[in-house]
């Protein structure tokens, strides 16, 4: 088994025993990320769109790090505080996913910090 630990700047540092993200065989795994500035730590926005932004930015920017590309995703959980904000999330996901959409689940759940409003989580794949 090909293990490799993906580190990057440019998310947030993981705030628990756990890596942005882990290569296996392939796969990359990409933790949980919420709409969590890099720089000074805190969350981003107040509203949906702004925390969905931030979040698939910091996503994107770890599986860059791994070498791959958004294009290489092939799953998507998405955990919103809020089922209601589900329409406005979805309009800025449809910005960062623009062709040959991953799968994906959706569902409403308490968050680690307070306000935040989104949590997502990605698997990709080299071919």
């Amino acid at each position: 088994m090909d293990k490799r630990i993906i580190r990057t700047e440019n998310a947030p540092q993981p705030i628990g025993p756990y890596s942005q993200a882990t290569m296996v065989d392939g796969f990359l795994f990409v933790s949980g990320q919420g709409a969590i500035d890099p720089r000074s730590g805190q969350v981003v926005g107040s509203e949906i769109e702004a925390q969905t932004r931030q979040t698939l930015t910091n996503v994107r920017n770890i599986v860059e790090a791994s070498g791959l590309s958004l294009l290489d995703v092939v799953k998507v959980s998405i955990f919103l505080k809020d089922m209601s904000d589900f329409k406005k999330m979805n309009e800025v996901y449809k910005s960062f996913f623009t062709q040959n959409a991953p799968s994906r689940t959706t569902v409403a759940t308490n968050l680690p910090l307070p306000n935040m409003l989104i949590e997502i989580d990605a698997i990709a794949h080299r071919t």
